[in-house]
């Protein structure tokens, strides 16, 4: 069926669309209140089939590319918006504009229907009609906190109530020792009433900390001082915007986007009780252009994924398609009626235009990387987008054993926190990438793919990688770097290694200085790095529980046998005494089992 006659035949219904290329590769992912008409709002039928002639630059370029259709209907529109959001983050869509920073923010809280509350930190909603909420906090909600307990002998642990005895807490004079009746309430009350009232003023906060770290410095005392100086910079750092004070005790999300050449910014503000509790910015990178609608509504859904203590009102800096399907979605959400808004005088109108500039000001004066090398890596493999997030794979055993893998990230740097470790099945090279990058591939919905991946092999594993990576549906350049071999023997990237690179163009040897081979070879040497680490640390594990079970009279061959049977040391722990005796007979099971 031609693209034409399948736009004819859309049902009058809600959904989700996606537009393929020629080489049915995916180039956008849209929803629709009624498919029939969104779609055909793309396109001109007469006198022939064309791009519709009012679309932006960047659209009309996709809908010239676009060679077939395809879409999934669902009972609403809220559903659409949902489904939507996910299928553009699993599947990375050349025109859609995704967001990565989708994390949530600590909120700091407190249950006032305990006797003696404490402060804690959390992510989500908890149950509770007496529990006070404080944030969302995008940075130092652990400093503040830790603050309140060094500046009030509030109960320090969770645990000092249950335990109804004086312990060093109330010695070292941190605790009044309410768990023996040593304060009252009241007086408690009183306490926690003075702590709040420095969460909301941090000016005062950060002032009663200087005050204390004068104190240790002019006892001496420089490791206190030092610390406290640390503490106070980074609450600082996290009230960029600290000089609002609305006459009103208001409460107010806000939203702001600017754009410039390959980057966009999304500044948010969080107004609590007439003050700014915090802000936090997020970057978008994309080749094709920006949709400011399309941004605004990435910058909403993925805040607000989540339950969270939510406001009433949310303001945006400019008006955008979907701002009233995104309102009836978050007020189902979230069970309470939620207003989006675009002020345009007053005070509210101040607040959105502070969001505003401070996204003009970031983009202007962050920290931009310099695309070069990734243009260039574009160009040389012909990338269907600039790179600007790669992802490492590399694994790691010993004749079979300690099998791991390691995916590492690259964003601007490399992005530690975004690290992780696989612990494999499988037994050689080739079945141990195929598990870790089926393994990736699952989680894409929970941690969007990257622009490229980057894998420790040669041809073999590359074909493998795009089969599984193709399987998922996700939109995903990958290329191979191969260790140059040397009288048979694999040399890493040291001194004039001519490594050798593989993608869907072909093989590629480049010259050993080139700059686009060292930095791919920078990325493969940190995901060697990374899993070499993990596996001598399991390895370390592995050997030690081999030392337990020889003391217990277990020997080489059976621990062999064991592993063969039971996959891993923790099953082999857990496993019940008839499962051992089947393995390895009565007196070997009754031995590991009093280890």
């Amino acid at each position: 069926m031609t693209l034409e006659k399948k736009i004819q035949q859309l049902p009058p219904l809600p959904g989700v669309y996606q537009y393929f290329d020629a080489n049915d590769k995916l180039l956008y992912i849209g929803k629709a209140k009624i498919l029939k008409n969104r779609v055909k709002s793309y396109f001109r039928f007469q006198p022939q089939f064309s791009p519709a002639p009012n679309l932006s630059p960047r659209i009309a370029i996709m809908i010239g590319e676009t060679v077939r259709l395809e879409y999934i209907v669902v009972e609403s529109e809220h559903d659409a918006l949902i489904l939507e959001n996910s299928l553009i983050k699993q599947l990375r869509p050349k025109y859609n504009i995704l967001l990565r920073d989708d994390k949530t923010y600590p909120y700091i809280y407190i249950d006032l229907n305990d006797a003696f509350p404490r402060f804690e930190i959390t992510r989500k909603v908890l149950k509770g009609k007496q529990i006070k909420y404080f944030g969302p906090f995008s940075q130092s909600a652990r400093e503040i906190v830790d603050s309140l307990y060094d500046i009030f002998p509030l109960v320090q642990k969770k645990s000092c109530l249950k335990g109804k005895k004086l312990c060093l807490f109330y010695q070292i004079k941190k605790c009044l020792g309410p768990c023996e009746g040593k304060v009252s309430e009241a007086v408690y009350k009183k306490m926690v009433d003075e702590a709040m009232h420095l969460l909301y003023n941090k000016k005062a906060l950060q002032q009663k900390l200087e005050k204390k770290m004068l104190f240790y410095a002019e006892n001496l005392l420089f490791e206190e001082a030092s610390r406290l100086r640390d503490r106070i910079n980074k609450i600082k750092a996290s009230q960029s915007i600290s000089h609002i004070d609305l006459a009103k005790l208001a409460d107010y999300d806000i939203f702001a986007i600017e754009t410039a050449k390959n980057s966009a910014c999304g500044v948010r503000l969080f107004i609590r009780d007439g003050k700014v509790v915090s802000s936090a910015h997020s970057l978008f990178k994309s080749d094709t252009g920006f949709d400011r609608d399309e941004l605004y509504k990435r910058l909403l859904l993925e805040y607000y994924h989540q339950e969270l203590p939510m406001v009433k009102n949310i303001l945006v800096y400019e008006d955008f398609d979907e701002k009233e399907s995104l309102q009836n979605l978050l007020s189902d959400r979230f069970g309470k009626s939620i207003m989006i808004n675009i002020p345009q005088k007053g005070e509210k109108k101040h607040l959105v235009n502070l969001a505003h500039t401070n996204a003009k000001e970031i983009l202007r004066t962050g920290k931009n990387q310099d695309n070069t090398i990734l243009s260039e890596l574009k160009t040389l493999f012909n990338l269907d987008k600039t790179p600007f997030v790669i992802e490492g794979y590399d694994n790691s055993h010993l004749q079979g054993e300690a099998t791991v893998g390691a995916m590492i990230k690259w964003e601007n740097g490399f992005c530690k926190k975004a690290y992780r470790h696989y612990n494999l099945s499988a037994r050689d090279e080739y079945a141990q990438m195929k598990e870790m990058l089926e393994r990736r591939c699952e989680s894409f919905d929970k941690n969007p793919p990257p622009d490229l991946m980057v894998i420790d092999g040669g041809e073999t594993l590359l074909k493998l990688a795009i089969k599984i990576v193709k399987q998922s549906g996700a939109n995903v350049d990958i290329v191979a770097i191969a260790k140059e071999k040397r009288e048979n023997k694999a040399q890493r990237a040291k001194g004039k290694a001519n490594d050798i690179l593989c993608s869907k163009e072909g093989i590629l040897k480049l010259s050993h200085d080139d700059k686009r081979l060292q930095f791919l070879q920078t990325i493969r040497d940190e995901s060697h790095r990374f899993v070499i680490a993990f596996h001598r640390k399991q390895k370390r594990k592995a050997d030690k529980e081999i030392s337990l079970l020889a003391k217990k009279g277990v020997g080489e061959a059976t621990v062999k046998k064991l592993l063969q049977y039971f996959d891993t040391f923790g099953n082999i722990e857990n496993a019940s005494f008839e499962e051992l005796e089947k393995v390895v007979g009565t007196k070997i099971a009754l031995n590991i089992q009093n280890i």
